[in-house]
């Protein structure tokens, strides 16, 4: 089994990690009614998705 010999320190350890960030969310609009929205998701503004109602957003 490995063993290390010298402690590895913070600097190089996130220099290693450098990639790990996470991304932003992309977003996508929504061709009703135009608000951003996340992609292959029902628009939360006015209830539709591509195109086609799908939730009620009445009443």
């Amino acid at each position: 089994m490995a063993v290390q010999q010298k402690k590895v320190s913070k600097a190089r350890k996130n220099k290693r990690r450098a990639h790990h960030a996470l991304a932003y969310r992309q977003l996508a609009r929504c061709k009703q009614c135009g608000a951003a929205t996340r992609p292959h998701a029902v628009c939360s503004n006015c209830g539709h998705y591509r195109g086609k109602p799908i939730i009620d957003m009445e009443g």
